[in-house]
Order: C-alpha cells, then structure tokens, then sequence
C-alpha cells in the first residue's frame, strides 16, 4: 500500500464531486477474484473436519460474512472455531491463487490521475485483506477491514469518501447509508436488478467501464 494519508472531508450525496476525490472499493469479487482462494481454504478445512463442503455453492456469492457462508454447514457451536481455523489456513493457500479481476489496478490508477485516494472497505479480516492488497500491488491508501453492509457506512464517512463501488445489494446499502455514490459491478453474484432494486446509482459491467464513467463524474455530467 501506499501509507495511511488520512485527508478527510465530507461525503456528498449527489452527483457534484468534492475534492479532494477518495473513493471506496469493496475487495472481493470487485478488485479481485476471491473465488480459487476461498474454494482452496475450504477444502483443506473440510479436509481436516471431516466436512464435504459443496464448495461450488458456498463461493457463488461471496461477499457476506464467513460465519453465514459456514452456517447450515456445521453446527452452530463449530462455527465460531472453523472460522477461527479458516482464518489461519488463508494465508498459506488463499494469496497466491486469487487473481486481480478485469479492470482492477486501471480503476485504482483512474482515481489517481484525478489527484484522489483510494480505500478499500471489505468484510475481509483485515491481515488477510492486507495480504491481497500487498501481493497484487493494488495501489491503495487504506484498507478498512471486517465490515460489512451498513457498517461499511462509518469507515466511508470517516475516510471522506464520495464513492464506493462494490459487487453487493450490501455494499450499496453501507453506500446509501453513508450518503456517497454507489457503482455497482457486475462481477459478484448479485444481477443487475438486484443492485438496482437495492438502490445503486450506476451499474457497470465491470471495472473495466469505471475509468470512463469517473471521468464523466468528476467532469460533473454523470
């Protein structure tokens, strides 16, 4: 990362850039492709708790917290435990796997070329986070861990973010939370209905449109 450069100011909830520009990014399934990493880790959990996880199903969406990914899968007193266990497994078998998705490090370098910050709000436990963040060389400011839908609010607010962009109907709720423009992408399990129903402003295919569209923001005619 490039350091912690805490410049703060106040989300806007309109279409009017501020400066300066912070924007958010979400991690999984909106800057990088979590799904061989998060499959790796479980089966070698699975492995070591005797569990046949359907692994395919388990990654479809991912993004929600891991103990509801593992919930209906063990019972409910392991959950806490195999979380724990899931945890320390990552860093051996979830880094090296997991890819930056299409239009990931052009989106972080668009937010640049306007002079902004990048943070990166996720519900990924934050060393883990971190890991990804370091090994990709995803130029970002902060990384803002272990929160998720309407907690996300509080860190986009307290960073001075005006944009958040995520894959999640939960990440466009902690964005309308915090008054900032939510950018949804189509690269997470959630369809474009669903991000719209849940009340996004933009919906792009993937990161690769968002260079063009924060062009057109910061020009003030998106």
């Amino acid at each position: 990362m490039t350091g912690e450069r805490r410049l703060r100011s106040s989300a806007y909830p309109g279409g009017v850039p501020h400066r300066p520009l912070v924007v958010g990014f979400d991690l999984d399934m909106t800057l990088i492709d979590t799904v061989p990493g998060f499959g790796a880790v479980l089966s070698v959990l699975g492995a070591e708790l005797g569990v046949d996880f359907p692994i395919a199903q388990m990654t479809a969406r991912l993004g929600p917290p891991l103990d509801s990914v593992l919930a209906g899968h063990l019972d409910q007193d392991a959950i806490g435990p195999a979380g724990d266990r899931f945890r320390e497994l990552y860093p051996a078998h979830a880094i090296d796997p997991v890819p930056a998705l299409p239009g990931a490090h052009d989106a972080l370098a668009a937010v640049r070329r306007h002079g902004g910050r990048v943070v990166v709000v996720t519900g990924k436990f934050p060393r883990n986070a971190e890991l990804h963040v370091s090994h990709l060389g995803l130029d970002v400011d902060i990384v803002e861990g272990w929160v998720w839908g309407l907690g996300k609010a509080d860190a986009l607010v307290r960073e001075g973010a005006g944009v958040y962009v995520g894959d999640h109907v939960h990440d466009v709720e902690g964005a309308l939370a915090a008054g900032v423009r939510s950018v949804s992408v189509l690269t997470g399990g959630c369809t474009r209905e669903e991000l719209l129903a849940a009340g996004t402003h933009v919906v792009l295919d993937d990161l690769r449109q968002f260079p063009a569209w924060l062009d057109e923001h910061v020009s003030g005619s998106s």
